[in-house]
């Protein structure tokens, strides 16, 4: 029997940057927060870029309508975009962050959970799991997710505060 080659299609996969692994690794050295900032900046790119042409136009798109607080229009995209390439782990990001900015904790959290399982280094998706245990009163797993960001970025100040006032915050009610 004659098999005939499966026509080709375009893959709605991330293909994962390779230089992604080394630039983490820096990230994780940097000796100060200029040096990290640079490295931070390198690794979101790579994170913004999944090889697809459809997916990485869709996440402009999406991008877009956050950056002028069309919200709705945004989730659209992103729902979009997830459908299109789930394996896309900026895409659950970006939905993960219009959820939050809509006040759905519980969805962001589902998509910070699924963006974690595909790059567990996303120190944004990190970051905002810790805020929005914060905002729910939920000090010991915001703590957590904060100190898991330091382990991957060490230089963001902000979120060494957050985990400063956390451990002070805990450390009272222990008393």
């Amino acid at each position: 029997m004659l098999m005939l080659a499966a026509p080709a299609v375009a893959s709605a996969t991330h293909a994962r940057d390779p230089n992604l692994d080394p630039l983490l690794d820096r990230l994780k050295a940097a000796p100060t927060e200029t040096e990290a900032k640079s490295i931070e900046q390198a690794v979101w790119q790579a994170w913004m870029h999944s090889g697809d042409v459809e997916a990485d136009s869709l996440m402009l798109l999406g991008v877009s309508a956050m950056q002028v607080g069309n919200l709705p229009a945004a989730l659209a995209v992103f729902d979009r975009l997830v459908d299109h390439a789930p394996d896309f782990a900026e895409a659950w990001n970006k939905r993960a962050t219009v959820h939050y900015l809509l006040g759905d904790y519980e969805r962001s959290v589902a998509d910070i959970e699924r963006t974690l399982a595909l790059e567990p280094r996303h120190f944004g998706a990190l970051s905002g799991l810790g805020m929005i245990y914060d905002a729910l009163g939920k000090e010991e797993a915001a703590l957590k997710a904060f100190q898991a960001v330091l382990r991957i970025h060490p230089q963001l100040r902000g979120i060494r505060s957050h985990v400063e006032s956390l451990r002070e915050k805990l450390a009272g009610r222990a008393i």
